[in-house]
């Protein structure tokens, strides 16, 4: 099994002139420290008008920063939004491949399609549409990358003519296409389409093992929806803080743990944003000081001490908090449940106390799952090369055929009036009249 970094560059209040310089300083110099300690993949979500939960919103360029400080780390978009209003496909597919060249092979294309009211209405997309738009733009971005020419689409959602789309990536036929995963149908459809399930569930291992398994039960039938099959089921596990001891990752992580689980209900489920006059930051501190006391129940006993402690502790999903021998124990489970790759947080926390926590792993934790991972790699691809044959023999492409004589000229008309868009063909002219005077 594999073990990733998923950032999401939280940057909570209270803020100055330098908070998210610092931020984005920082989590350059984890993934820096992360490529040498051995994590497999970074993966960093595009988010849209987030306050102080997530400033990633344009990871394409914080990823090509990473590249050009790492040499193995994975670079992995979880996830690109895919609908067209929010990022044309072609546009995807160019920024995919240029990241792919740059980092000589090494992105992970995870695709999505927003969930938000925040992003969905911030760019006027309709979320009863947001699946088939997905499916269309995965379509045409993938097509862009592996066709000379992209022969054109024409969709509900997306409508293109032929361009030869460039550059292409190094990865052939494309980087490994994911799509992210909440629940558990997204799973079972990223199964049917012979795609990597990106999966932000957070279930313990226990509930993962029967997901992973119907993921490859449904593999056995599925019909690929791009041209590179990705057969692989990765999960989110929660926070990472790795100390000396239990007591000490507690300590060191302290109420930062649960602040992304805080900041996606607030986005995503029962908040009311007020954009730029929310501190989201502090309402999540007297959330906490307020589940932590202890309340009367029914009978009008005060409940016990510990049971709050523990369904706190329960609540901010630690799993990945505690002693490298705590945190071993945690991955193994996700391991024997089937799991390709496990994703852990990075909370807002020191800067000295994430790179303690990262060096920790890359000593005391990492080092057990790659003496294992060729072995189980190489059983995988002997068990599923039969699935991967007969995923192929029911591929259908329904890209059309290019016209030979298609062609297109260099000045643009307009839609409406027939004006031309001549800046360049007058500015040529006059560069030539001029230079013909400067001659005579």
């Amino acid at each position: 099994m594999k073990i990733s970094l998923f950032v999401e560059i939280p940057v909570p209040q209270p803020w100055d002139e330098g908070s998210e310089l610092d931020a984005f300083d920082n989590n350059l110099k984890w993934m820096q420290l992360a490529d040498e300690a051995g994590f497999h993949a970074v993966w960093c979500t595009e988010h849209h008008f987030l306050e102080e939960y997530c400033h990633a919103s344009a990871p394409e360029v914080f990823l090509g920063a990473v590249s050009q400080r790492t040499k193995n780390l994975r670079l992995g978009h979880g996830i690109v939004h895919m609908p067209p209003g929010i990022n044309h496909p072609a546009r995807v597919a160019e920024r995919i491949s240029t990241l792919d060249l740059v980092s000589h092979g090494r992105v992970e294309f995870g695709t999505g399609e927003a969930s938000s009211v925040a992003e969905l209405g911030g760019f006027n997309v309709d979320p009863g549409k947001k699946r088939d738009m997905w499916r269309e733009a995965a379509v045409v971005a993938t097509r862009c990358m592996t066709e000379r020419p992209f022969t054109g689409f024409d969709g509900d959602h997306v409508s293109m003519p032929a361009r030869n789309v460039v550059p292409k990536p190094v990865q052939k036929p494309h980087p490994p296409l994911w799509v992210a995963c909440t629940r558990h149908a997204t799973i079972q459809m990223a199964a049917d389409n012979a795609i990597g399930a990106l999966s932000f569930s957070f279930v313990g291992p226990d509930e993962c093992e029967a997901l992973a398994h119907d993921y490859y039960a449904r593999l056995e039938d599925a019909t690929p929806l791009v041209p590179g099959i990705n057969p692989n089921i990765l999960f989110t596990a929660g926070d990472l803080m790795c100390a000396p001891t239990d007591e000490e990752a507690e300590r060191r992580i302290g109420p930062a743990g649960g602040f992304f689980g805080y900041g996606i209900t607030y986005y995503y489920v029962w908040g009311r944003h007020r954009p730029g006059q929310v501190n989201l930051w502090q309402n999540y501190l007297a959330s906490l000081d307020q589940a932590e006391q202890p309340k009367p129940d029914a009978q009008g006993d005060r409940k016990d001490w510990q049971r709050h402690g523990e369904a706190a502790k329960e609540r901010r999903g630690r799993g990945g908090v505690g002693s490298p021998q705590t945190v071993r124990d945690w991955c193994r489970r996700y391991e024997d449940a089937g799991v390709d790759q496990l994703m852990f947080l990075l909370p807002p926390v020191r800067s000295e106390i994430v790179m303690e926590s990262i060096e920790l792993m890359g000593r005391k934790v990492i080092p057990e799952f790659h003496e294992r991972h060729e072995e189980r790699a190489a059983a995988k691809a002997e068990r599923l090369g039969p699935v991967v044959e007969r995923i192929e023999s029911r591929r259908r492409s329904d890209a059309p055929p290019l016209d030979p004589d298609y062609e297109f000229g260099g000045v643009p008309e307009a839609w409406d009036h027939g004006s031309r868009a001549d800046e360049v063909e007058l500015a040529m002219a006059q560069a030539a009249k001029l230079a013909a005077e400067k001659r005579s």
